[in-house]
């Protein structure tokens, strides 16, 4: 077990460094299409197809499918980028994603019940800390930690004869390895990195509590996120929804409910409403954010003073 422990953080570091110089050559030279972003004078996407690989090849059997099937689709997701299905407004990305939700619901009910439905939405929150460098590592590195901690101080029992804390350790050891160059901004994990991470963590928070325990770590880690991209997050909800002098619960909100499959949601439920929010305890619990609807026309009127907060949080841009 040590040996592989071992393994995945050596391959991880080298991997990690290897790809991106790999990606970084023929990048320059307009060879790998999305995988190549033009931010940071061009910055590698999809690194984090480096620790998915690890985790979905380590991780006791049964659970490594689930990562397995997550990242394949969040790979397409990354090489395909923004394009379309024909008029319907769609993206191939976001169809590939969320039929990976799906088959983790279907493949993960089996062996976590209920709580395979808890993994698969827990890609969204992860996916959001991934748009800033460093954060994703941050949360993944925090929650693996406590995980370790807590399956050790509550004596939890081996998984398939492995000790449980194994498997968080396997996520720890692939998120240091690929960490350093995230951090320094060099790289990005892309959709393969941030939604193999998101599932695996949600395994661990499993493996520690059942149903219970991976609600409880999934809204701490979603808190965390929030935490660790206040400054960013509040200035999207002014500049872009319009929402003056957002709370922690908006930033909660975004964190939990923002994202296509969010506003799919709301295109469902709200149609081309949209509630003007006005109960000072909904404000506080972040009512504004999940009642935003992106679809409903002139949604911008109920959303006053975004302007002056904007030009407040321009300092952290």
């Amino acid at each position: 077990m040590y040996v592989q422990l071992l393994l995945v953080l050596i391959i991880s570091f080298f991997g990690t460094a290897i790809l991106n110089i790999v990606f970084r050559f023929l990048g320059k030279r307009g060879r790998m299409g999305n995988l190549f972003q033009d931010v940071r004078g061009g910055t590698p996407r999809a690194i984090g197809i480096v620790p998915f690989l690890l985790i979905s090849l380590f991780l006791p059997s049964g659970f490594n499918d689930l990562v397995l099937v997550i990242g394949i689709c969040a790979l397409i997701d990354d090489i395909v980028g923004r394009r379309k299905i024909g008029n319907i407004p769609i993206e191939i990305g976001q169809l590939a994603r969320g039929i990976g939700m799906l088959c983790v619901i279907g493949f993960g009910y089996p062996i976590m019940g209920l709580s395979s439905i808890l993994v698969a939405l827990f890609i969204q929150p992860i996916n959001i800390s991934d748009m800033q460098p460093g954060t994703t590592c941050n949360v993944v590195i925090m929650m693996s930690l406590l995980t370790i901690i807590l399956m050790l101080l509550l004596g939890t029992g081996p998984i398939e004869e492995i000790p449980a804390y194994y498997t968080p350790l396997i996520v720890l050891l692939a998120c240091i390895g690929y960490a350093p160059l995230d951090y320094l901004g060099k790289i990005m994990m892309g959709e393969v990195g941030n939604h193999a991470f998101g599932v695996a963590l949600g395994i661990c928070f499993f493996m520690l509590g059942g149903f219970i325990g991976t609600l409880i770590l999934c809204i701490v880690s979603s808190f965390l996120i929030a935490y660790f991209r206040r400054f960013n997050l509040s200035k999207f909800l002014v500049s872009k929804l319009r929402i003056s002098n957002p709370t922690y619960g908006d930033l909660m909100m975004d964190v939990l409910t923002g994202g296509g499959l969010g506003d799919f949601l709301r295109k469902i439920i709200l149609g081309d409403k949209q509630y003007e929010v006005k109960n000072p305890i909904l404000i506080v619990l972040g009512f504004r954010r999940l009642l935003y609807n992106p679809f409903a026309p002139n949604n911008s009127q109920h959303f006053s003073n975004s302007v002056k907060q904007n030009n407040s949080l321009s300092k952290y841009s």
